[in-house]
């Protein structure tokens, strides 16, 4: 597994996603996924499943030191007493003394991000959380993270596809070697009908959602975490880390039209800042 070295992490490339996955199906989910070797899985308070993924990681015969477990805090909870409350809680359900990576989720209007991200650095300086970072975050407000508070801000997680341009932000993330972890992937399931992607996918003997998948995964600092509940889904998703894209393909995949974000919620800060 091909993994991302930041703020002294190892980030496995391929994850796997459990957005809107919950319960018994959430459990097995994860146990299958970690018995075909995806050792990166990611969750967030707000997806309701902390425990199933507990349930799941407890059940493994996997040692603590292979895995790499992200959650999340919702911007309700971004006041540094409610962001404690909210990570002990995620912790509890996990079953863990520690993730991984402790994200802030998405950035609140009015929140006084200062306040949060120190929060997040004394629960790094603890020793409870390896490292943090944040999602759905804009240039304009990573500037204000890494340049003004100065975090240590190991990922931005956002959504990111071959039907969605991010070159700006990608931009200002490599300027301060801040990796990108892309949800959303296969575009909610858009890329596998996609003609193109279909076509490279023949000559390569792969699915176009593959050749969605590969296409980030060969991106320099580009980790991806499409959620699969299915067994024959997770194991097309592993297999796709084998294929072999070449310059006419990428070619190809670059003339694509990249104006579809499918995530935009009310909430969602002004993009283009």
């Amino acid at each position: 597994m091909n993994v991302i070295e930041t703020q002294g992490i190892r980030l496995p490339k391929l994850g796997l996603g459990t957005y809107r996955m919950q319960g018994t199906v959430c459990r097995e989910a994860v146990e299958r996924a970690l018995a075909l070797g995806y050792r990166h899985i990611d969750t967030a308070e707000m997806y309701a499943n902390e425990d199933a993924i507990g349930a799941a990681l407890a059940a493994a015969a996997v040692p603590r030191a292979e895995l790499h477990v992200t959650t999340k805090v919702w911007p309700e909870n971004l006041a540094p007493d409610a962001i404690r409350r909210a990570f002990e809680t995620s912790l509890k359900k996990l079953r863990l003394d520690f993730v991984d990576l402790y994200l802030i989720h998405w950035p609140a209007k009015g929140m006084n991000l200062p306040a949060a991200l120190e929060t997040l650095m004394a629960l790094k300086a603890e020793g409870r959380t390896r490292a943090i970072g944040v999602a759905n975050f804009t240039v304009a407000l990573l500037k204000q993270a890494v340049e003004e508070i100065q975090a240590p801000i190991a990922c931005n997680q956002v959504e990111y596809h071959v039907m969605l341009d991010q070159s700006k932000l990608m931009a200002y993330m490599a300027s301060r070697s801040i990796p990108l972890v892309a949800y959303c992937p296969l575009a909610q399931g858009r890329a596998a009908a996609d003609e193109t992607l279909a076509a490279i996918g023949r000559k390569h003997g792969a699915s176009a959602a593959q050749v969605a998948l590969k296409w980030l995964l060969d991106q320099d600092r580009v980790a991806a975490i499409p959620k699969a509940a299915r067994g024959e889904s997770q194991q097309a998703n592993w297999d796709a880390m084998k294929l072999p894209l070449d310059d006419e393909d990428r070619a190809a995949i670059a003339a694509l039209p990249k104006d579809k974000r499918f995530v935009n919620p009310g909430f969602a800060p002004d993009w283009d800042r």
